[in-house]
């Protein structure tokens, strides 16, 4: 049954780390990247459509973004759902393909980013946290029940503190990556 517990929390844990990397591949930076953009659902007939599954994205140099969509005929909508994103990016339409210039970062604006990136950093840590928290009451639960002995809650209790000082590490070694990556000019 610890195992089980163990095994679920880790599996948790390991989706919060992942869930923060994937928030912050989104995060705009001075930097292009296709990650960027391939999550802006575009209207492909009709239906909503991830862009990446209507185009090829590529980054062809560190500031600029190139979409090349599969149907000429869904150029305009590309168009269309990148002004309405929140990215604030402006595409150039030239007819084959879309290219987005990606506008160097203020220094205020490098700042707030960071701010949001160690706001969203924090609330994976609280996510890891209560994941403990819930395996720790559950295994307490299973000491009340006479399944385990004190000597293994208290074991238990000090790999679940370890296994979340590890998570912890991962989501604060995430977030030192992405606040180098939005301070670097």
């Amino acid at each position: 049954m610890i195992a089980e517990i163990k095994a679920d929390s880790e599996e948790r844990m390991k989706k919060s780390a992942a869930a923060l990397e994937d928030e912050f591949n989104r995060l705009r930076t001075g930097r292009a990247s296709a990650a960027l953009v391939d999550k802006i659902q575009v209207s492909y007939y009709g239906a909503a459509t991830p862009l990446n599954q209507v185009a090829s994205i590529s980054v062809p140099e560190a500031r600029l973004i190139v979409i090349q969509p599969w149907d000429k005929n869904v150029l305009p909508e590309i168009e269309k759902a990148i002004q309405k994103s929140e990215l604030n990016l402006n595409p150039n339409n030239d007819g084959k393909v879309i290219r987005i210039n990606i506008p160097a970062l203020t220094e205020e604006r490098r700042k707030e980013l960071v701010k949001g990136a160690k706001a969203s950093a924090e609330n994976a840590r609280v996510a890891v946290r209560n994941i403990r928290r819930d395996a720790i009451d559950k295994l307490k639960k299973e000491q009340k029940n006479g399944e385990l002995t004190e000597d293994e809650l208290k074991a238990a209790e000090t790999d679940m503190q370890t296994l979340t000082d590890k998570y912890i590490g991962e989501v604060n070694k995430i977030l030192d990556a992405k606040e180098k990556e939005i301070m670097e000019i």
